[in-house]
């Protein structure tokens, strides 16, 4: 008959063993593709439009929330790696303030890179506020290069574009080096 402190030594036998053995996992980056029937009943919707974000003056759309520790800061970069921002950005018909708003990007970004090629994590959701897509967002979710030309990935959205899938290019209109403010315009083509 066992005894109790037996039965604990053959399960403890037995966890290590069938721990210490793995199965076989193909380890390879890639596999190969495979086709698959998608819906044909997708649209494709290329939108157009300026995201104007602002981080100087008194009542700036980006806020930083944390900085880095432990990193030494150089006077005038205003993205060290390790910094984080909040934005609340609106988005305009077109590139002046003055312009039609027709919505906000809202969401948050973080400097991601440690070298010289400044690089952000940008997740933002742009809601509609008028229009056809009142109401409606494109979510993104992108590696954010800093760079005049640049394209960042639509993961998503709501409403009308609820399962969209795209991309957005965007080039600076207008950027201050010093301050931080820019003016992107957005060319987006969106398949929901």
């Amino acid at each position: 008959m066992y005894t109790m402190k037996a039965t604990l030594f053959v399960l403890a036998c037995l966890l290590v063993l069938f721990t210490a053995t793995s199965p076989a996992v193909d380890s390879k980056y890639y596999s190969g593709s495979r086709t698959i029937k998608a819906p044909t009943t997708l649209r494709k919707t290329q939108l157009h439009f300026f995201l104007h974000d602002t981080i100087s003056g008194n009542n700036p759309s980006s806020v930083l929330i944390a900085k880095p520790k432990g990193t030494v800061v150089q006077q005038g970069d205003i993205n060290p790696f390790g910094t984080v921002y909040v934005f609340d950005d609106p988005l305009t018909e077109g590139p002046g303030m003055n312009s039609k708003v027709i919505g906000n990007a809202r969401g948050l970004y973080a400097s991601t890179s440690r070298g010289s090629d400044l690089t952000l994590l940008f997740n933002g959701d742009f809601e509609f506020t008028s229009g056809e897509f009142n109401g409606s967002s494109i979510s993104v979710f992108s590696r954010d290069p800093l760079v005049v030309s640049k394209e960042v990935a639509v993961v998503g959205g709501r409403g009308k574009f609820r399962m969209a899938q795209g991309f957005i290019l965007l080039n600076a209109v207008f950027f201050n080096a010093t301050l931080g403010d820019a003016i992107l315009e957005c060319h987006v083509t969106i398949f929901h």
